[in-house]
């Protein structure tokens, strides 16, 4: 790699990217930061947020082709069983 560049970036996997998004809600909810770090977190929060929603879309579009009906795949809204 040359000098200067950065190596891409990975994308966390939908878990971890929850998991670390619950943390800076609990730390932004904690109330005892600075300005800077609030919007620091907010910051991240918003990125991790657009992260899990594109996994989550892109995994309702999998579902969406592998659902078959009559010999063709349509797609079919997701009802988790109760």
């Amino acid at each position: 790699m040359a000098e200067g560049q950065q190596p891409p970036q990975t994308v966390a996997s939908f878990e971890t990217s929850l998991d670390e998004l619950e943390k800076v809600v609990k730390e932004l909810e904690s109330g005892d930061l600075s300005l800077d770090r609030s919007l620091e977190l907010f910051s991240r929060g918003v990125d991790l947020s657009d992260s899990c929603r594109k996994q989550l879309e892109q995994a309702e579009t999998r579902v969406e082709m592998l659902i078959r009906k009559e010999g063709t795949y349509q797609p079919e809204p997701f009802r988790p069983e109760k």
